[in-house]
């Protein structure tokens, strides 16, 4: 089998994988709680500043997880009581407060890094042979980790309490409420539980791209694609939305140029929101 066809099927495999694990917190937060938090790709940005700094220190790679989950999740507590649940979680009220935190957030890690690239040392070294042909092992690694995510979550949002609690209450918080259901404090940590993920997301891709202050702006795009694609409030439909909009991206970006495959998204994603706009599988 020709190499570059075993590498560039490697590559699809991997930005689809990727790109789940950058929509997942926004799928969890938009999907469940109905907050669209523009602010998503600048908590993924936090997380990879949260790597480098980890790394910086002299501290395993793996300490970067936990950090930025607790720098991310307690940020987004902070967000959740004096931002978002003072809004009652008003879709747009919550969609315009979240993009002024995400150009707060920019600003402050721009007075803290500057506006230079900064970059992380990758983890794992070495490459892995598939069908004769190498492969970064910290690549395959992500992307093993990646379908292990999404597995246990696809089990756990169908079978644990937890998620039948979340289901219960955004189809009638009201009913919820009166079950016994304390849907405030659920609420809360759902959208914490969604930023933590988002600083989780950002260790994860800070070894392979530029760490900056402004790349939250082109992740966040790229995962409102994913989510108006495939749908929202369901794992169907992020699983289809970034196998869609990955396969695209990466597909486009080898044959042709970055910037036809960005078009080709925009117009895919006008397309669904014109015709389906809840996407392939949304939320019943």
């Amino acid at each position: 089998m020709d190499p570059v066809v075993v590498t560039q099927a490697i590559n699809v495999v991997y930005e689809i994988l990727i790109l789940a694990q950058v929509v997942l917190g926004l799928a969890v937060v938009m999907g469940l709680l109905n907050v669209l938090n523009i602010a998503h790709g600048e908590f993924v940005m936090v997380g990879c500043y949260t790597a480098y700094m980890v790394q910086k220190a002299g501290l395993p790679y793996l300490a970067a997880v936990p950090a930025a989950a607790i720098v991310c999740g307690a940020i987004g507590l902070v967000v959740e009581r004096v931002l978002i649940r003072p809004l009652r979680y008003d879709p747009f009220e919550t969609l315009l407060a979240t993009w002024g935190l995400g150009l707060l957030l920019r600003k402050l890690v721009e007075l803290a890094f500057g506006r230079g690239f900064r970059s992380v040392d990758i983890p794992i070294s070495g490459s892995v042979t598939i069908l004769g042909e190498a492969y970064p092992a910290y690549r395959l690694l992500l992307m093993a980790i990646s379908i292990a995510v999404l597995a246990l979550l696809f089990v756990w949002y169908a079978r644990a309490p937890t998620g039948a609690r979340i289901r219960a209450m955004v189809g009638n918080p009201v009913l919820a409420e009166a079950v016994g259901i304390r849907t405030r404090q659920l609420a809360r940590n759902t959208f914490v539980a969604g930023t933590a993920w988002a600083g989780i997301a950002g260790v994860m891709i800070a070894p392979l791209t530029p760490v900056e202050p402004f790349m939250g702006l082109t992740l966040i795009v790229n995962a409102f694609f994913a989510l108006v694609v495939g749908g929202m409030g369901t794992i169907t439909g992020l699983v289809a939305g970034s196998g869609i909009i990955g396969g695209l991206q990466s597909g486009l970006s080898a044959a042709v140029s970055p910037t036809t495959a960005y078009l080709a998204m925009l117009l895919l994603s006008i397309l669904f929101l014109w015709q389906r706009p809840r996407g392939l599988f949304p939320r019943p």
